[in-house]
């Protein structure tokens, strides 16, 4: 068997996916992108597909992916690292194929029947906040996460940090004892804000904070979890184990690798065995599309120290088109009581519409993050 073909489609709302063809017939699909710069990576996926993959056997995953991550002199980095997470997961999906087996079957198989979700949830205002989280615990779901704050001071604020706090104690209103609600900081405050902001949430039991500090500054992060009882959770700009190592070394509690980012399946399951040697669980990132959820429930049902997954139905920044709208077995990604039931199809374990995919291609503009300023006309993290 042989790669005759690579092609890659750019959809809405804002998702690359890439596909590939074999001699034999088997097709394998994944998402490779980062969020507001789809193109260039998919100018990198055609790169390292004429280069690696083209004619090559598709079966030999890891040959594959140690060319494609270290046969150029100049390696690593967001955009080489998302292109290669989709390639990464096409050939697993078509791995799956030729074996009649999902991807999780092909890493050992499945240590869990099922897996827990968490929704996004909106609203600045703390009753906003509550009535948000009371819709998803009707809907079944017993986990949601939220932005900390909006724009606000990297060094918050006691106005700010009593806006963080009565946000939470909304959220832990709605969802009672046995619930989690998750809270998101994007890295907007320094190590010391992030200290103190931790420290008015604490009453509140959090699952867990979420970049409390931005991912370059990952050196300074033990500050933070030492300071608190809360478990402090980062990884979604991180791509690789070298990358992780420092995080876990400073005490981080919960990493969470974004399949489309670092690497595909192959590296995120390494991430999650090394976080396994810290002690640390593992909750993949996943704001994105059907084929980076596809890829991270491969990754969940494999993996021992894995915590509870992100996905994005529903989420509140989609525009034009849904998770849903590009895939035939909806029945995959229906929620059960909040958690995700473990795939049996082969590959990744969801049949893409080919057709509707085609179709969307080009048709929306390409998506880019909100730029803030402070009120001083400064930059604001977003």
């Amino acid at each position: 068997m042989r790669i005759t073909r690579v092609e890659t489609f750019a959809v809405p709302p804002r998702w690359l996916f890439c596909r590939i063809e074999t001699d034999s017939g088997l097709v394998g699909w994944g998402e490779p992108v980062i969020e507001g710069r789809a193109q260039t990576v998919r100018t990198a996926v055609g790169e390292l597909a004429e280069q690696f993959l083209v004619g090559a056997d598709p079966l030999r995953i890891e040959d594959h992916w140690q060319l494609m991550t270290k046969g150029s002199f100049y390696r690593g980095g967001p955009v080489l690292s998302s292109a290669v997470a989709g390639l990464d997961q096409a050939l697993w999906d078509i791995a799956g194929k030729a074996y009649a087996a999902p991807a999780h079957q092909l890493l050992g198989g499945p240590v869990r029947e099922r897996v827990r979700a968490y929704c996004w949830v909106g609203g600045d205002e703390p009753a906003a906040v509550r009535d948000q989280v009371t819709a998803q615990v009707e809907a079944g779901f017993t986990a949601v996460k939220m932005n900390a704050s909006g724009r606000t001071d990297r060094l918050p604020t006691t106005a700010a940090l009593d806006a963080i706090a009565r946000r939470a104690e909304a959220a832990r209103e709605a969802l009672g004892p046995e619930g989690d609600f998750a809270v998101d900081f994007h890295g907007r405050l320094t190590t010391a804000g992030a200290r103190r902001a931790l420290d008015v949430l604490e009453p509140y039991g959090p699952l867990f904070v979420e970049e409390p500090v931005l991912p370059e500054y990952t050196h300074l992060i033990g500050q933070v979890t030492g300071s608190t009882t809360v478990p402090v959770a980062t990884g979604e700009r991180l791509f690789s184990r070298t990358q992780v190592l420092p995080a876990l070394q400073a005490g981080v509690a919960v990493i969470q690798p974004d399949l489309s980012h670092a690497g595909g399946l192959s590296e995120a399951r390494r991430i999650a065995s090394l976080a396994e040697t810290f002690d640390a669980l593992v909750a993949p990132h996943c704001p994105l599309g059907p084929l980076a959820l596809a890829a991270s429930l491969q990754l969940a049902f494999c993996t021992p120290n894995f915590l509870i997954q992100e996905q994005s139905i529903g989420i509140h920044y989609h525009s034009g088109a849904e998770l849903l709208d590009y895939v035939l077995d909806r029945e995959v990604f229906r929620f059960h009581e909040g958690h995700l039931l473990r795939p049996t199809g082969p590959g990744l374990g969801v049949t893409i519409d080919e057709r509707a995919v085609r179709e969307a291609d080009g048709t929306a503009a390409d998506w880019h993050n909100p730029t803030w300023r402070h009120p001083d006309g400064s930059f604001a993290e977003w």
